[in-house]
């Protein structure tokens, strides 16, 4: 009995040269309780199936919050949305500074300088200024009665004007300004028959320019007239003044 079982024993170690770490280490397996003193063990089984997999452990506790990150591409730009509705009037705000003072405006001051004087005399003296004394207006006194001259003390553009009765003779007038002749007119006598003459004109004046009507000729064209019912008229008057 004692050398069956030292060869049992011997059957179980490693032999010689064999790498213990490559092999499975047999165990001597203990004899049954109850089992017989001859009791000898069998060769080790093949290793089980895996088992089935346990269920899913518990959440772990939330890690610690990590550092930002880089910024990313900055993406294409949107559609423009639509206009929202108008808001409510705002408060008044207050008063803004005063502006600056603007340049000086042209004067507010009317230059005025007219007349408008009548014939009351039927002796005519030619190539001398014709007297007009009736005075229609000459408020400013810029037409001298004594001379039958306009003295000009405003600068700038006037308008003369003639109308002439016709009588008796023919007739043969011009204006006159600086001693030049500026227009002419002339109207034929029909007998037995009072006839009209007119002319106007705008001319530019400076301070000191005089401007006067006077027949020309020999004088047989001084057929200018005037009565109770009849009038020759030289008027004028400024236009604008020269700003300068």
């Amino acid at each position: 009995m004692l050398l069956l079982q030292a060869v049992l024993l011997l059957l179980v170690l490693p032999s010689h040269g064999q790498d213990p770490t490559t092999e499975e280490t047999l165990v001597p397996l203990s004899p049954p309780k109850g089992s017989c003193s001859g009791w000898m063990a069998g060769i080790p089984g093949h290793p089980g199936h895996n088992g089935v997999p346990g269920r899913d452990g518990r959440d772990g506790n939330p890690g610690e919050k990590g550092e930002k990150g880089d910024p990313g591409v900055l993406g294409p730009k949107g559609d423009t949305g639509e206009t929202g509705m108008t808001g409510l009037e705002g408060p008044r705000g207050f008063p803004g500074i005063p502006g600056r003072k603007g340049e000086p405006g042209e004067s507010a001051y009317v230059y005025r300088s007219a007349f408008s004087m009548g014939l009351e005399t039927r002796v005519i003296v030619p190539n001398v200024p014709i007297r007009f004394t009736k005075i229609f207006y000459n408020q400013q006194n810029h037409y001298d009665g004594s001379t039958g001259k306009f003295h000009c003390n405003i600068p700038g553009l006037y308008y003369f004007s003639y109308h002439i009765t016709v009588y008796l003779k023919d007739m043969k007038v011009s204006l006159f300004k600086k001693d030049k002749a500026v227009i002419f007119t002339y109207d034929q006598y029909q007998d037995k028959n009072v006839d009209q003459a007119s002319g106007s004109v705008l001319l530019h004046l400076m301070t000191g320019d005089e401007v006067w009507l006077q027949v020309y000729g020999e004088g047989d064209h001084n057929g200018l007239y005037a009565d109770n019912v009849n009038d020759s008229i030289f008027s004028g008057f400024l236009l604008y003044h020269d700003i300068n």
